[in-house]
């Protein structure tokens, strides 16, 4: 819920994405003015454009040379800019959306019942760059200290966080969702495990709280350190090129291909233990984060990694992995992380969505619907387009409705003659839902 909101809150208020969303209340302290961050070595994909920052725990001041007089970098921080941001939304059936961020506003239109009701006192905080310049030249890094040592003995980068959008008062963020008969009501009864026909969540963001960032990379040599002010953020390629096995021509894969492909090479069983596993993470968030962990740790910490669990759900999985050849096992890793990432990506109850479609079968008709929504230009806020109505023709009513809702969730509203609106440049969001069924498609075997 706080990912969401911290997402939402970089779009609009900076279209040209270069601020970076907090994805955890827990973590929001370790992205303050002057954190040490490392960036993971995962390549940039389509429902996931931003890097993935990691924490170190340390501070540009942490590992710095004292100054004269014990000088502290407090005085970089350039003075704070306030802003109000304040989103509302009625609940009822034919509300809207009406979202304001001072000096613009947006209104954005819908028909679900979710009501939104927040107002967020904050205040921008940067660093001046000709400030740390100038701290450049007179305090140089301490090359005894044990992160610049263990960084050394590695090639990976190091950012320095320099601005940041916090929190200027405690704050309540709540949502709810009714469901007044219908579909709406079975879902939450069945799969959310409760009786009653409303969902309300609710978080606390205290006082100082982080909700986005931005970083910029840090170079140091020999005690020596700059900010690197140009540095190239590669795009990564949505399609690569690669060899049929039965023709020897050449053929275009997309992302979605390649980074899967090694699940076609698996035999049966093996495959069966990868698929079993993903579905049961896909019901626990933190079994998720767990696996996802060490997928990352077998590709960036090379021998060091271990795959121990105390759940009985990774243990058929750690098994088969321990016993992979090297190759092999790194390209599972990578193979599996992706599918996670895609996942982490989507609401808890868009993963009990996709797990009733399993099993009522309908994977493949949402597949085409979704690579059909992924053909307009969903970064244009209300944009109203048209998909073929018959890949919203289910044998079932109910089929047709999970497959709205579920696409919903991701930001895109359907009706039943195939008009649609994208509600909030909603393109990431259905490329994470299309990997998501690509993903349980190809490891289920489903036609």
């Amino acid at each position: 819920m706080f990912k969401k909101l911290t997402k939402f809150i970089a779009k609009q208020i900076d279209p040209n994405k270069k601020f970076v969303p907090v994805e955890s209340i827990a973590d929001n302290e370790h992205f303050r003015p002057l954190c040490l961050l490392t960036k993971k070595r995962k390549p940039e994909t389509r429902f996931h454009r931003d890097p993935y920052y990691q924490q170190t725990g340390f501070t540009l001041q942490d590992v710095l040379l004292p100054g004269e007089d014990g000088e502290s970098t407090e005085s970089l921080l350039e003075d704070s800019i306030k802003l109000t941001l304040i989103i509302t939304c009625k609940d009822q059936a034919d509300g809207g959306l009406s979202i304001s961020i001072d000096p613009a506003s947006v209104d954005l239109k819908g028909g679900a019942s979710l009501s939104k009701a927040i107002v967020i006192n904050a205040q921008k905080k940067s660093i001046l760059l000709q400030s740390l310049e100038a701290l450049r030249k007179k305090r140089k890094i301490n090359m005894d200290h044990s992160f610049i040592q263990q960084l050394q003995r590695t090639d990976i980068k190091i950012y320095v966080v320099t601005e940041i959008l916090e929190v200027s008062e405690k704050t309540v963020y709540e949502e709810s969702t009714k469901a007044d008969g219908g579909f709406k009501a079975k879902f939450y009864a069945a799969f959310s495990a409760k009786g009653n026909r409303e969902k309300n969540q609710c978080i606390h963001i205290p006082k100082g709280c982080t909700l986005v960032f931005k970083a910029i990379l840090l170079h140091i040599r020999d005690g020596e350190w700059e900010v690197d002010h140009m540095e190239y953020r590669a795009r990564s390629e949505t399609e690569v090129w690669s060899v049929d096995e039965s023709t020897g021509k050449l053929k275009v894969l997309s992302e979605e291909e390649y980074r899967c492909q090694i699940f076609t090479k698996l035999p049966p069983d093996r495959l069966f233990i990868v698929f079993n596993t993903i579905k049961a993470v896909m019901r626990d968030k933190n079994l998720l984060q767990e696996l996802r962990q060490k997928m990352e740790d077998i590709t960036e910490l090379n021998d060091e990694y271990e795959l121990k669990t105390e759940s009985p759900d990774l243990k058929d999985l750690f098994s088969t992995l321990e016993h992979s050849e090297r190759d092999c096992l790194l390209q599972l890793a990578q193979g599996i992380t992706y599918i996670l990432d895609a996942l982490h990506e989507l609401m808890d109850d868009q993963l009990l969505l996709l797990l009733e479609s399993l099993e009522r079968k309908i994977l493949s008709q949402q597949l085409n619907l979704v690579a059909q929504l992924l053909k307009h230009d969903l970064e244009d806020k209300m944009c109203n387009f048209h998909v073929d109505a018959s890949l919203l023709s289910f044998p079932h009513k109910e089929d047709q409705m999970l497959t709205m809702e579920l696409v919903e969730m991701s930001g895109v509203q359907l009706q039943e003659d195939g008009s649609a609106v994208s509600l909030d440049q909603p393109f990431e969001a259905v490329a994470a839902l299309f990997v998501a069924l690509y993903a349980l498609k190809l490891l289920s075997g489903s036609k």
